[in-house]
């Protein structure tokens, strides 16, 4: 049987890191928490669970992921956020993968909680993710905020049953608050790669979102809530592209004046 190492990152979780520190406990030959110098309980609670903790200056989330990994004792890794756990299914899934390993990945789906409700459709169920995993052969990749697991090339995987449980947003206030902050870093990301944002990509990719999201992956069904989530989707990537093209805008100013400053005569 192998040894498997759960990890995860954190900042101000002692709301929500118990519940996934217990759903690990029957899975895990340890776990470990790096933690972007919380100050709260964090801390404190994870030491009371047996975890191995240590404190590392956030970078990004994938740079964080990535980090956390090289702390892990063992090879085989599962991957968790602080305010996610293990469903009972999905924990004798990972049992009998770790008495037999026998590919490179695991990958499961992720079933959302949103504002007390569990969230069937939109764009977050069947939410993929792989999280069970061989760090020789994969490791964080992705752009910032939406990081993910990228193999190695010839890496194998395989879908194992049961849900991880994320309990996403208790609030509508949280989600404002969260789609504001994901969407600078997106714009960052954005930003960093050289990519554009006119009023015609700002409408098209708004609009198109929340028709995915509402009538194409059939938000729809959850009711009030699916058309809430499918609305912050688009407004979300709202928010990234109107931010993408104020830096757009600010670079551009910003070079006309070194421009008009080293060449007199354009100011003129």
């Amino acid at each position: 049987m192998i040894k498997l190492s759960a990890v995860i990152i954190t900042y101000n979780e002692e709301k929500k890191i118990e519940r996934c520190l217990l759903s690990l406990k029957s899975v895990a030959d340890e776990i470990v928490v790096v933690d972007s110098f919380s100050t709260d309980r964090t801390e404190e609670i994870c030491l009371a669970h047996g975890a191995k903790f240590s404190k590392h200056p956030f970078e990004g989330y994938i740079e964080q992921k990535n980090y956390a990994l090289t702390c892990a004792s063992n090879d085989y890794i599962l991957s968790l956020d602080a305010d996610e756990a293990l469903s009972e299914e999905l924990k004798q899934s990972i049992l009998k993968v770790k008495s037999k390993w026998k590919y490179d990945g695991y990958y499961f789906n992720r079933f959302n909680n949103y504002c007390g409700q569990w969230i069937h459709h939109s764009n977050w169920y069947p939410d993929q993710k792989l999280r069970l995993f061989d760090r020789r052969k994969g490791k964080w990749g992705g752009t910032n905020p939406h990081d993910k697991v990228v193999q190695t090339h010839g890496a194998t995987k395989k879908y194992l049953k049961g849900d991880l449980l994320h309990w996403v947003l208790s609030t509508y206030e949280d989600h404002i608050d969260k789609a504001n902050k994901f969407s600078t870093i997106a714009a960052e990301e954005a930003f960093k790669k050289r990519k554009r944002a006119s009023i015609i990509t700002i409408l098209l990719h708004a609009m198109w979102r929340f028709v995915k999201s509402y009538f194409v992956r059939l938000g729809i069904l959850d009711g009030y809530n699916g058309f809430v989530i499918s609305s912050f989707s688009s407004y979300t990537v709202f928010l990234k592209y109107i931010k993408l093209r104020q830096m757009n805008l600010h670079e551009k100013g910003s070079f006309d004046k070194r421009l008009s400053k080293n060449n007199p005569t354009i100011a003129s």
